[in-house]
């Protein structure tokens, strides 16, 4: 029989103010399960079907399991499962390494020392000395929930001043979802918005009870209909390596190569750097931002205008 279609859902609370995690849990799995084709697994496909997708008796074939087992592991309930079912459930879903261990940490939570989870975080200062002295590399250091906790000069010139931000306000998410200027910022936003929207999902998978992050996520789905459609796709991604176009108001476009380090000592913090190609106007573009010194950070705050 085929299933009847499930409406979206809004991000799930439970009472210690986080994500429920059975809830993410069950719309990652059938998020997951919706955008594999009979085709794309090897499996004949019989006529019409009511909901896009394999049906979770194909599935369960595919990962060697029972239709009940995997009804219930699909309904939240992950508790007992093994490690090698998962991986089989991964493979048959054909999950990438970072849905594959979002899959992990949404059902097999790990058990995390007591320690409040919407502590602030704290840079060491070695870090923002290292910072400050990297004089023509756009660098900074995002931690959990996307937020940035410092940064250099050349940063806040391409960025612009997140120093004249609030605290709160020194967000990834908020700044890409809630500030119209960094729409013209990034030449590909959506893939900048999608990027982040990813980010904070991996982010939620390890930390469903941190109140601050599901704060977040409820503002921003109120506040922006793109978030609000992307968070729903459960969609995640990991921090890596990349490019990124952007069209500064001071030196024009830029293409600029990204590079993420997690430290070693604290892995829910990343340093983020942006460098050009030798040669290219990108790099000369980087040259000027830098001789400009604190003239370019001065005109950098066009981005610290209040939110619309």
């Amino acid at each position: 029989m085929d299933e009847q279609p499930e409406p979206a859902q809004e991000p799930a609370a439970q009472s210690g103010g986080g994500l429920d995690r059975r809830a993410e849990l069950s719309e990652f799995l059938r998020t997951r399960r919706a955008r594999l084709k009979p085709e794309d697994v090897g499996l004949p496909d019989f006529g019409r079907r009511r909901v896009p997708g394999l049906r979770r008796e194909e599935l369960a074939q595919l990962a060697g399991v029972s239709v009940a087992y995997y009804t219930r592991l699909e309904q939240g309930n992950g508790r007992n499962v093994s490690a090698e079912v998962l991986d089989a459930i991964a493979r048959a879903l054909r999950l990438s390494d970072a849905e594959h261990a979002h899959l992990m940490h949404l059902a097999k939570p790990k058990q995390h020392k007591k320690k409040p989870v919407a502590r602030t975080q704290q840079v060491r200062p070695t870090l923002r000395h290292l910072l400050d002295s990297i004089d023509t590399v756009p660098a900074y250091i995002v931690g959990r929930r996307s937020d940035v906790l410092a940064w250099n000069r050349m940063a806040a010139a391409l960025f612009g001043d997140w120093g004249e931000l609030p605290a709160p306000e020194r967000n990834w998410a908020r700044l890409v979802f809630l500030r119209p200027e960094y729409r013209d910022l990034f030449v590909e936003w959506d893939q900048k918005a999608q990027d982040m929207v990813g980010y904070l999902r991996m982010d939620a998978g390890c930390h469903p009870d941190d109140p601050r992050l599901s704060a977040l996520v409820g503002e921003l789905s109120v506040k922006s209909e793109e978030f609000r459609r992307l968070w729903a796709a459960h969609d995640v991604k990991e921090k890596s390596f990349g490019v990124k176009r952007l069209r500064h108001p001071l030196v024009g476009d830029l293409t600029l190569s990204f590079e993420t380090f997690r430290l070693v000592d604290d892995a829910e913090q990343s340093l983020i750097t942006y460098h050009a190609e030798p040669g290219t106007p990108s790099a000369e573009a980087l040259r000027l931002l830098a001789s400009w010194g604190a003239d370019a950070t001065r005109a950098g705050a066009w981005s610290t205008a209040p939110p619309a």
